[in-house]
Parts: structure tokens; sequence; C-alpha cells
């Protein structure tokens, strides 16, 4: 069965398409991924571009660059030779969004150490909630310890919001992969920065088993 996995934020620059990017190159080490892009930005197609025209083996994701409205055509086409599909959805609440959301079996809310992508993701979750889809905040470019990390992380748990454990630091390694269209995990692969979306790639797919039963 393939898992279907949204990456959802209304608000820019939280680290969305290099979440998608990352968690894509992670799974394809393993089965075969592909990725639809509904962003207007495509930065994640354009991620994908640089990746295809590398040279060596590394391994091939496909890519399906559609508008939002075709998303369940696209779906029936990749579930037949993958195990894993990602959606990058634009960053704004609307019918776009609402389609990614429902299609997925898992959405990732990517929200940076501050209060004002806390405020901005709880509408992500509401949209979740209302379609019935499994959500969680992944807290994204944190610092290792900081006062803000620690009052973000207490007021995200105050307010009852959804979280995965694992979190990705402010770390240069990632956008130093996604430039050279590959994941931490394929070009550091002892860095922190890998250890770290492995672990998280681990919850998802936890989340995703304990969905399933």
């Amino acid at each position: 069965m393939t898992l279907i996995i949204a990456v959802a934020q209304q608000k820019g620059g939280a680290g969305k398409t290099t979440l998608a990017a990352n968690m894509a190159a992670a799974f394809v080490a393993h089965t075969p991924v592909a990725l639809i892009d509904i962003d207007p930005q495509r930065s994640l197609a354009r991620w994908h571009a640089i990746r295809t025209a590398r040279p060596g083996s590394t391994r091939p994701i496909t890519l399906s660059d559609v508008a939002a409205w075709r998303i369940p055509a696209a779906l029936d086409q990749l579930r037949a030779d993958h195990e894993v599909i990602l959606i990058d959805s634009p960053p704004q609440i609307d019918t776009d969004a609402r389609l990614a959301i429902r299609a997925a079996d898992i959405v990732l809310v990517p929200v940076q150490p501050s209060p004002p992508d806390i405020w901005a993701a709880e509408d992500t979750l509401k949209l979740a909630a209302s379609e019935r889809r499994v959500a969680a905040l992944v807290l994204n470019r944190a610092p290792t310890a900081s006062r803000l990390r620690d009052a973000v992380e207490h007021d995200i748990a105050k307010r009852g919001l959804p979280m995965l454990n694992q979190a990705l630091g402010n770390r240069a390694a990632y956008a130093a992969a996604f430039a050279e269209g590959l994941g931490v995990t394929e070009c550091a692969a002892r860095s922190t920065a890998a250890q770290e979306l492995l672990a998280l790639h681990a919850e998802v797919m936890a989340t995703a088993a304990t969905r399933r039963r």
C-alpha cells in the first residue's frame, strides 16, 4: 500500500520544500519514491531537475509536476510503481492545499522555532483535522539550545498541538545538499544533519504503521 505524505504550511519560509526533498532522498534509499509539486514556486521541481542532471548513481525519484486539481489522477498513475509519494503544497491555506491534505495519509507541518510559525501552523492542523488526516508539526531550523526554542516547545505542548519528537537543526548541510539535488543522507551520510533526518524518517514510518493498524 502506497504511503502518501503531504508537506504543508501556510507560512512561507518554514522549510517545506527542503523537508520534502530530504524526506524523499531518505525514503528512496529503500523504496521507490515519487514527488508531486503543486507549489507555484516549483522549487521541488527545480531540485529534481538538478538531481536528474547529476552524473553518477543517484537513485531516481519520479516527479509529477501537475496542477492541484489533477492530484487524484497523478496518484492513480504513480501508485502502481511507487511505495511512497510526497506532495509539496503551496504556502497558503486554499483549495490547492486542501486537495493535497485530503489525498495524504500523513501531513507534515514544518515550523521554525518562532511564534508566527506556530500561529500559522494551527490553521494547517485544523484543515488536516477537518479532512480527518493525521498531522504533526516538525520543528525545523531549530538551534541546539535556546530560550526561544524552549519557549516555543513549551507553547506547542501547552496548546496540545501534535509534534514529532525529532527536530531538524539549523544546519548548513540541508541547504548545501538541496543545491546539489541531493538529501543530507546522500551527500553527508555521517553528519549530524543526516542522523536527524534518519531519525525523523523512522518516526514518520512508525506513525504510518500506527495509522494503518
